[in-house]
């Protein structure tokens, strides 16, 4: 059901933007307009969900840790695993953000035979999300190429590495074909793993088949249909420039692809997407485990007003003598 929905919304995007573009010619709705909405919504919402993240008391010290905690001296600790210091906690970061090591180590639980519990790792997850993950920041990192005139060397650089493939023409990314594949192994995970398919939710389907969507329509630009690159990167330098125009002759298909992109933007903030910068704010994951050498305190433990049960007894000492309740003092 979840997935059905997920299809009839993206069509129901894509035919809107089609039927916008190609047919009503609403250029500036859709290359003005919503891209400005779009990217208003993402960095408010974006810098709000981290705020409010950042401002949340962390009433227990709860890292989540796998390694030896720092104790006795002869004791080895685990600098990375069970961090006691600002630089492991750094080191620990760096290895999830960059390599999710979490997500290398321990995903999969099973029930053995003589009924026992065995935890293990998932392999091809971590490989289809590394994949991804990777995939999507070199396409960013080439689509510089539009907002930055002169592109910097590095981007083409990257951009002349990712397309060594000389055949077909235009050159074919490498990081296309990675990504339409670990895209497809994340959604046919959802679909032919029962455990998984009982946990997703229109949210888990919407996301893959939007950023499914806005790969395939880049791929159709780049290979099948005709669009002015020029005109895009005009385009482009006058939406960063506040100066923006819609030029004629990019072609409807580019305005159904960045329509998607707006689709995408203005979700992100409300979405599982907000990943990205929840990680880097878990507890879980930033704090030391030092507790053996500091004390940590409850931001929450402020002075409450309480009702003693003796200023309890003093209230009601009557009432409870007349009904037969035991009480303390007489």
């Amino acid at each position: 059901m979840y997935l059905s929905y997920s299809i009839i919304l993206i069509l129901i995007i894509i035919g809107f933007s089609y039927v916008a573009a190609g047919l009503l010619g609403c250029r500036v709705l859709l290359g003005i307009i919503v891209p400005y909405a779009a990217g208003t919504i993402f960095v408010v919402g974006f810098v709000y969900r981290v705020i409010l993240w950042a401002r949340s008391p962390v009433p227990f010290h709860i890292p989540a840790v796998c390694g030896q905690q720092i104790s006795l001296p002869w004791i080895k600790s685990d600098k990375i695993e069970s961090p006691h210091t600002s630089w492991g906690v750094v080191s620990r970061m760096v290895l999830e953000v960059l390599l999710f090591r979490s997500l290398f180590r321990n995903d999969r639980v099973d029930i053995n035979k003589p009924e026992r519990l065995i935890y293990g790792g998932n392999r091809w997850l971590w490989l289809g999300a590394m994949i991804f993950h990777w995939s999507l920041l070199v396409i960013l990192l080439r689509h510089l190429r539009f907002f930055i005139e002169p592109a910097p060397g590095c981007i083409e650089v990257l951009q002349s590495i990712d397309g060594f493939f000389q055949w077909p023409l235009p050159a074919l990314y490498v990081t296309n074909i990675f990504i339409f594949l670990a895209l497809l192994y994340l959604f046919g995970r959802r679909l032919f793993n029962p455990q998984v398919r009982h946990l997703s939710l229109l949210s888990d389907y919407f996301a893959l088949l939007l950023i499914g969507s806005i790969a395939s329509t880049g791929i159709l630009m780049r290979h099948f249909y005709k669009v002015d690159l020029m005109q895009i990167k005009r385009f482009s330098l006058g939406i960063l420039s506040f100066d923006p125009v819609t030029p004629e002759g990019i072609g409807t298909i580019f305005y159904v692809h960045l329509f998607l992109v707006s689709v995408l933007f203005a979700y992100f903030p409300f979405s599982k997407l907000m990943h990205m910068g929840g990680v880097l704010l878990s507890p879980t994951r930033n704090l030391m485990n030092n507790s053996r050498m500091k004390r940590h305190i409850n931001p929450w433990d402020y002075p409450v007003k309480v009702h003693t049960y003796e200023e309890y007894e003093d209230e009601f000492r009557a009432a409870m003598k007349e009904v037969g309740l035991p009480i303390e003092k007489e």
